[in-house]
């Protein structure tokens, strides 16, 4: 079970085991969503309308998109920016699942609630995700201008795109953003840890089937979380997109108009003023089958690696026994 579970204190993780189990389910499922993330982005910061009637944009549907990008740029194009995306999972991961597990030990025991409530894990889902952006912010607006760069690039590499940041722009470029995904990391992933538990619980066998069926009801689980967290926290995504990418214009302008905006308020003001409501869910589609497939194989990913991890220390406790 995610977070700290006190019927299992002889399998007790430590901080380096979340640590790599994290990271390793962070690594692991972003090989497989990168697509529908680059698709997702480019459907962001796009500022006209989507519409399949009338459509004024450059991509106005899922597959319209991916046959757009694949036609214009290639099969790799779907995993630009994937070397700061993977650190950015690497890193989120890991800094995610240590915080949550010592917060829910932390809370089990020095309060009087039990860990392993829907409650205290949506709580300590959203500190654990403010923590892990405020250390990994930079690597996610890297991960942003990759992907929306079309071609000719305007990074060669991610060295490249370091310096020409730094000298440009200035070090406080990669916190682009960062209001509007701490505003919204915090509910998204509360929300997250508090449907997976509310489902897993839901879901759960008989006693006597403990362990049938568990990868599997991870996944489905985590996909029916994310689903829901990202609907309701995804007009914040698409302002830390849209702020990211100011001063990006020479890439952006490949793919359809640009905009500058002065702030999170801003921001907000001007989408509504030109893009209308709909302008706040522009990706949602692409976004809600990459939130299902991350947040889904993120907790499948986890959970079996701590499998992986408690199974081996089982093993090394009992062999000089056997």
């Amino acid at each position: 079970m995610v977070g700290y579970d006190p019927g299992a204190q002889g399998a007790t993780l430590t901080p380096e085991e979340a640590a790599l189990a994290g990271s390793a389910a962070g690594m692991v499922t972003r090989a497989i969503i990168s697509p529908f993330d680059v698709i997702k982005i480019r459907f962001q910061l796009q500022i006209e309308r989507v519409s399949s009637h009338r459509p004024e944009g450059k991509y106005w549907g899922l597959f319209q998109a991916s046959r757009c990008i694949y036609t214009e740029e290639g099969l790799s194009a779907f995993w630009k920016g994937h070397v700061p995306a993977q650190l950015l999972s690497i890193c989120f991961g890991a800094v995610q699942f240590t915080s949550f597990e010592c917060l829910t030990e932390v809370i089990h025991k020095t309060t009087p609630y039990d860990s392993q409530t829907a409650g205290v894990h949506f709580v300590c889902g959203g500190l654990a995700a403010c923590s892990a952006t405020v250390v990994c912010q930079p690597l996610d607006t890297l991960r942003t201008r990759f992907a929306a760069q079309g071609e000719p690039k305007v990074y060669r590499n991610l060295r490249h795109a370091l310096s020409t940041m730094c000298r440009s722009e200035g070090l406080l470029t990669f916190y682009r953003g960062l209001s509007p995904t701490l505003m919204a990391v915090f509910p998204y992933a509360g929300l997250q840890f508090f449907f997976y538990n509310v489902f897993k619980n839901l879901l759960a066998p008989p006693p006597k089937q403990k362990n049938s069926g568990g990868n599997l009801r991870s996944l489905v689980c985590g996909s029916g979380a994310g689903m829901i967290s990202k609907t309701i926290t995804y007009p914040f995504d698409l302002f830390k997109k849209r702020l990211q990418v100011g001063g990006f214009e020479e890439a952006r302008v490949r793919f359809g108009q640009v905009r500058s905006y002065r702030g999170l308020l801003d921001c907000m003001v001007q989408i509504a003023k030109e893009e209308g409501v709909r302008g706040f869910f522009k990706g949602l589609s692409p976004s809600l089958v990459k939130a299902a497939l991350s947040t889904g194989f993120t907790f499948f990913w986890y959970e079996f690696f701590l499998t992986v991890i408690r199974d081996l220390k089982e093993r090394q406790r009992n062999g000089p026994n056997r």
